[in-house]
């Protein structure tokens, strides 16, 4: 058997425990597996965990994880700290500028940094491995790198939140608004104390950026992202959708359009039969669709302990195994650019929620306005009668463009008869 593969560990949180567990537990499977052992030889840490003393015993501990990343004695660097800059990108450049292999679960470093990283890598022999960082367990990246590595891809899209996911499950199977499931979810530990970065869709933003340029061999373009989250969301928006024959999922999509990529993060309404529509809770999913395999569809667990540190050490037996793959399925340098197509550019169905006053002629001006922007309706819902009272005034679109919508919007809120700003909702056909 081969010289041991000597693993780092930076960050010993959540993941970073479960990859100490992972590489404790499974020790004997691994090196079969990989026809080498994979050693734990040092971690690093603000402190060390109560729970993991007793196993780390005897495992070199670094003060500064930067001095961790030059050691001679590491191979792989490990990076579970987080964040685009900081630290973390500094211990990861170290690393990949000693010659060292990093795999890492920081989704907003890789979108951010990832093409200078991979560069890096490419420079000084070695590897930079990310699976961890999209849809946590699910193996994703490893599926498009090397699975569908006959196909040209032109479609990717997904739930790539799992808070987002339950905060719509639970809204949707009690009745609940999103205010009160979020506050649910940040005390089952769910949701973050400050959950902009997950109900915001910033997150599924940064993985979205991440699955592009692997799917399409391109450079990767965070801020062409456009990006809408799941707080304006309300219940009576998902139960309209349950008696239009659809369900409300938080989705990052990625396709190839007009010889460019439009890449977007909203609320969708989807219709039941969807590959995804039942896709409830924490779980994750994600659609790649090429030319020649079609549609394929992958669901797993998308975060926590177990799953992404599974995902992590799948990257380390890789490694072990002496698996050295370009980090974007080829080399930086031969990647080519497609221009970002602007959300304007969008064309769909849309739906669209107004709380007007109940009189006579509200209809038709909305009607109007949106002949006027050669929208046309598909279909009206409205309940009841209750004059001079505020109703909900229910419309569903025929195929529009995204820029008419907009217009439509602005109208509409200068509406006197419109006494809340307009919901709209975008229906895809997926």
């Amino acid at each position: 058997m081969s010289e041991p593969l000597k693993v780092g560990i930076a960050g010993l949180g959540t993941v970073g425990g479960g990859v100490v567990k992972i590489l404790q537990e499974h020790r004997d499977l691994l090196a079969k597996r990989c026809g080498r052992a994979i050693e734990l030889a040092g971690v690093s840490a603000l402190e060390m965990p109560d729970a993991l003393k007793d196993t780390l015993a005897g495992v070199p501990w670094f003060d500064n994880a930067l001095d961790m990343a030059k050691a001679d004695g590491i191979d792989v660097v490990v990076e579970l700290i987080g964040g685009s800059d900081g630290i973390a990108k500094t211990v990861v450049e170290t690393a990949l500028g000693a010659g060292k292999s990093v795999t890492t679960a920081n989704k907003a470093l890789i979108a951010h940094h990832g093409l200078a990283l991979a560069k890096a890598a490419e420079a000084n022999g070695g590897v930079l491995a990310f699976e961890a960082a999209v849809a946590g367990g699910i193996p994703i990246l490893k599926a498009i790198r090397e699975s569908l590595a006959a196909n040209q891809l032109h479609t990717v899209y997904g739930i790539l939140n799992g808070t987002c996911n339950y905060i719509l499950t639970e809204m949707e199977q009690t009745g609940r608004d999103f205010a009160d499931v979020l506050a649910e979810a940040q005390s089952l530990g769910y949701a973050e104390a400050d959950p902009s970065f997950d109900v915001d869709g910033i997150d599924s933003a940064h993985k979205l950026a991440i699955l592009t340029s692997l799917s399409f061999g391109c450079p990767m373009d965070f801020d062409g992202v456009y990006v809408e989250g799941i707080r304006n969301v309300t219940a009576q928006d998902i139960a309209f959708a349950a008696e239009l024959g659809y369900r409300i999922k938080l989705l990052a999509i990625t396709k190839r359009a007009n010889g460019g990529v439009l890449q977007r993060v909203h609320p969708c309404m989807i219709k039941l039969d969807s590959p995804i529509a039942s896709v409830h809770g924490v779980i994750n999913a994600v659609v790649a669709e090429g030319d020649f395999v079609g549609r394929t569809v992958y669901e797993g667990a998308g975060a926590g302990e177990r799953p992404t540190a599974s995902a992590v050490v799948a990257d380390l037996v890789d490694i072990a195994r002496g698996i050295s793959a370009p980090a974007f399925s080829v080399p930086v340098a031969e990647l080519t650019d497609l221009p970002v197509q602007a959300m304007a550019s969008h064309k769909g169905a849309f739906y669209l929620r107004l709380m007007v006053v109940d009189e006579s002629g509200v209809l038709a001006k909305v009607s109007e306005m949106l002949r006027d922007e050669d929208v046309s309706i598909e279909t009206v819902l409205q309940r009841g009668r209750a004059p001079g009272e505020t109703v909900p005034l229910i419309l569903v679109t025929h195929e529009a463009e995204e820029a008419a919508m907009a217009r439509v919007l602005e109208k509409l809120t200068s509406m006197a008869e419109v006494v809340e700003d307009p919901a709209l909702i975008r229906i895809e056909p997926l």
